[in-house]
C-alpha cells in the first residue's frame, strides 16, 4: 500500500510541475478530465 501511495504522489507532483508550464486554463482542465477518466478506467 505504501508503494501505491508513493507512486500516486509522485505522479501528482509531476502533473503539478507540468501545470506550471501550461498557461491556458482551458487546456489544463481538459487534460485533467482526460487523465481522470483514463486513470479511473485503468483502476477498474
Amino acid at each position: 500500500m505504501r508503494r501505491l501511495i508513493g507512486y500516486t504522489m509522485f505522479w501528482i507532483a509531476v502533473g503539478m510541475v507540468l501545470e506550471l508550464f501550461i498557461a491556458n486554463i482551458l487546456i489544463s482542465i481538459l487534460m485533467i478530465l482526460c487523465f481522470l477518466l483514463v486513470g479511473y478506467n485503468l483502476f477498474l
